[in-house]
């Protein structure tokens, strides 16, 4: 397994990413310690569905799952196309 440090991984990622991409894993560095590691994705890790995840605790379920209009939003105005944007500020500023 390679180890890199940060400065060297950000002068060449997409080299890096290539390697892992072949199946090398790297050990990312800072100050000389091990902090991150850059591996190839298994086909189970690429295709893990949200649900999955939620069930084996790795990420929590939203609360709300609809989304909200931006109809129901307060001081939602109307803008035309003629209007210019610094008299629309100075309008809804004050």
């Amino acid at each position: 397994m390679e180890r890199m440090g940060i400065r060297e991984l950000r002068a060449s990622a997409a080299a890096a990413v290539r390697r892992a991409e072949g199946g090398q894993r790297t050990v990312i560095t800072v100050g000389g310690r091990p902090v991150a590691q850059l591996a190839p994705l298994t086909s189970h890790c690429a295709e893990r569905s949200l649900d999955e995840l939620v069930a084996q605790g790795l990420l929590i379920a939203p609360r709300r799952t609809e989304r909200r209009s931006t109809a129901s939003q307060p001081n939602t105005i109307q803008v035309w196309g003629s209007v210019r944007l610094d008299r629309l500020l100075r309008e809804v500023r004050g």
